[in-house]
């Protein structure tokens, strides 16, 4: 992916303030050290700090700068897939406990940006759009699965409902989520840095993490120092590669490129005309588009997946065709910016939690549902350092598969290439 892609975003350019941090130079040594400031690093640094142990947190380029800083912002309720999914693969016990757990996550999310008084644009209302009669289906199921499990925010749409939650011929009808929302993830993130440093934790910025030595205690080291800790957090999830000591574990996940393009302002009643609820959306299709509201009155506008590690070819014609066959009103308006990053998915699109070692903790994997699931994972792994580990046990009894062709990346990603060739020609039927 071209750095201007990785750098560049509305994201970026509508980021709040955020205060310098400085690199590691030289030795630091605390209670646990976390890899990663996104969501899951910084909540579980967070989380830490507030219990009064000491917390270092190694970020390799800027905080919220990776998948938690690009992402499409979209608060979503559920995994990846259904929960009737879920409940084949796990216990009724802990089937039930990961329901739970899920909506525990949203209301985490809501608590913090509530507490620590971040402005990161949080709205709630989410619908899920279906583009054929086949999509219809499967949200009445979704629907009275919601309704086996208690879940009182969705209601189904038909065309005409659905149209008055996006102003587009495209759709049948679709599933809406009250209890679902969007916000700006950049500036999610920086909020939760800030709370995690006045609550004492130390950040490091332009530090990446080169290996961690186990041992107890173990240590990470860095081009330019090292930290000495008790427990090491891995909270890198797109990320991992390279990373010696852990990284060839956490190759269970496999990093995935998905990209973002912001409008143009609108002006506040031609955005309102798209949007008319101000809820997000995304498609029922498996090669999603998914697209929101700014609060400058732009359209965020995401998709366009990448497997191979390259950026596509014409990236930006290709988005913005996208976006005119959802809104065809939109012909002449500008494209402002276009950027991507990596998400991480694992084999069973679930999120991957476990144990490299008795201290070194790892989560990562949340296919698409990281926004408020990172965060729970971080609170979790934080328990866990805390001698709590129960609810962080309940994810690492999610049983995983290695993606084809174990760790060899380059196989990883033909395989998945092919994949998704097949899922664009499923969308088609």
């Amino acid at each position: 992916m071209q750095d201007q892609l990785a750098t560049d975003s509305w994201y970026v350019r509508s980021a709040a303030p955020f205060p310098a941090l400085p690199r590691l130079d030289g030795r630091e040594v605390a209670d646990v050290c976390v890899i990663g400031a996104g969501y899951t690093g910084l909540s579980a640094a967070l989380e830490l700090a507030a219990r009064g142990l000491s917390v270092v947190v190694l970020e390799a380029a800027k905080v919220g700068r990776g998948a938690s800083g690009r992402n499409g912002g979209q608060v979503i309720t559920g995994y990846n897939h259904p929960m009737s999914t879920v409940e084949g693969l796990v216990s009724p016990a802990d089937a039930k406990s990961l329901w739970e757990l899920n909506l525990e996550a949203t209301r985490l999310l809501a608590e913090r940006v509530e507490k620590h008084a971040i402005q990161c644009d949080l709205r709630w209302g989410w619908a899920h759009a279906a583009l054929k009669p086949r999509h219809l289906r499967e949200a009445e199921e979704a629907a009275a699965e919601l309704a086996r499990l208690g879940y009182p925010h969705a209601q189904l749409l038909d065309r005409d409902g659905m149209r008055q939650i996006v102003d587009s011929p495209a759709y049948l009808g679709g599933l809406l989520d009250m209890g679902s929302g969007h916000l700006h993830p950049l500036n999610y993130a920086l909020g939760l840095g800030r709370a995690a440093l006045d609550a004492g934790a130390r950040i490091f910025e332009a530090s990446p993490a080169l290996g961690v030595v186990h041992g107890d205690p173990a240590t990470v080291r860095t081009e330019h120092g090292e930290v000495r800790a008790r427990f090491v957090l891995a909270a890198v999830n797109a990320y991992a590669e390279g990373l010696e000591g852990v990284g060839a574990p956490l190759s269970w996940a496999m990093p995935v490129a998905t990209y973002v393009l912001a409008t143009e302002p609108l002006g506040a009643t031609h955005a309102a005309a798209l949007l008319p609820t101000d809820a997000a959306v995304a498609d029922m299709n498996l090669a999603i588009n998914y697209y929101r509201r700014s609060s400058d009155h732009r359209l965020l506008f995401g998709g366009g997946v990448s497997y191979s590690g390259f950026e596509p070819p014409g990236l930006k014609a290709r988005m913005r065709a996208k976006m005119l066959r959802v809104f065809p009103q939109l012909h002449g308006v500008r494209v402002d910016s276009l950027w991507g990053g990596h998400v991480a998915i694992t084999v069973n699109r679930l999120p991957r939690v476990g144990r490299i070692a008795p201290n070194i903790l790892f989560a990562h994997g949340y296919s698409g549902h990281g926004v408020a699931l990172a965060g729970l994972c971080g609170k979790l792994m934080a328990e866990a350092v805390a001698g709590t580990a129960e609810r962080f046990d309940v994810f690492a009894r999610i049983p995983h598969r290695h993606f084809p062709l174990g760790g060899w990346a380059p196989a990883r990603r033909a395989a998945l290439t092919l994949a998704m060739l097949w899922a664009r020609l499923k969308d088609l039927s």
